[in-house]
């Protein structure tokens, strides 16, 4: 194994991290609600999750312990380069931070946290006017933030999946899509007609491939 140095107990890197993406997310979605605080709540509790196993407690490396040691009998894995789990089940043996699915975990964290800052642009404008949020990114997917969220999530799966984190990622996408299901009833009894429309021309969370290339054909919705 390239790393055979030890890599966990780190609690002040449990805590720097976590506060520091946690903070990050807060400054993009900005929770008010009870709605919002519950999702971002949800969020953070999935963030020290990870960074806890991450950096201070390899809980699912214990677990797994005696299944990895019998069929990876090479790997040392205390160390912090097997805790990148996809990449050493396949065979990655250079650098796993330069691996495809830590490259992967960028691309969908990254885009995430864009979508969840592009989102809550256009709905604080909207919001402001007691209009409907239907313009940028808004225009392509009725939940870009929730999107957003699931998106980072499943960036840090790829980068570093535990056990924890696996389960609470299918829990967390049904709250996140069932409080997506209460907004757009609320949003049919404030906008009516309005947002019917809008449900039924721009997708709930999987933009259409042609939207995203300009051949729009839902431009109705987009023009409010």
């Amino acid at each position: 194994m390239r790393d055979n140095v030890p890599a966990y107990g780190w609690w002040s890197l449990v805590i720097i991290n976590s506060a520091i993406f946690i903070f990050f997310t807060f400054s993009f979605f900005k929770p008010k609600t009870k709605r919002d605080w519950r999702s971002f709540s949800a969020f953070s509790a999935f963030l020290i999750a990870l960074f806890t196993e991450m950096y201070g407690f390899p809980l699912t490396i214990y677990l797994l312990s005696g299944w990895l040691q019998s069929h990876y009998p090479n790997i040392n894995w205390f160390s912090h380069d097997a805790g990148h789990l996809l990449e050493e089940l396949l065979g990655w043996r250079t650098n796993p931070h330069f691996g495809p699915f830590h490259i992967l975990s960028y691309i969908f964290i990254g885009g995430g946290f864009l979508l969840i800052w592009a989102g809550w642009k256009v709905l604080y404008e909207a919001q402001s006017k007691q209009a409907l949020a239907a313009t940028g990114v808004y225009s392509f997917i009725r939940h870009p933030q929730y999107l957003g969220f699931i998106l980072v999530m499943l960036g840090f799966l790829l980068q570093w999946p535990t056990l924890l984190t696996l389960a609470m990622f299918p829990v967390l996408v049904f709250m996140y899509v069932r409080l997506a299901r209460t907004e757009e009833r609320e949003a049919l009894a404030q906008f009516g007609e309005d947002y019917a429309l809008y449900m039924h021309e721009v997708p709930g969370f999987i933009p259409r491939f042609g939207d995203l290339f300009g051949n729009f054909k839902h431009g109705r919705a987009r023009q409010r």
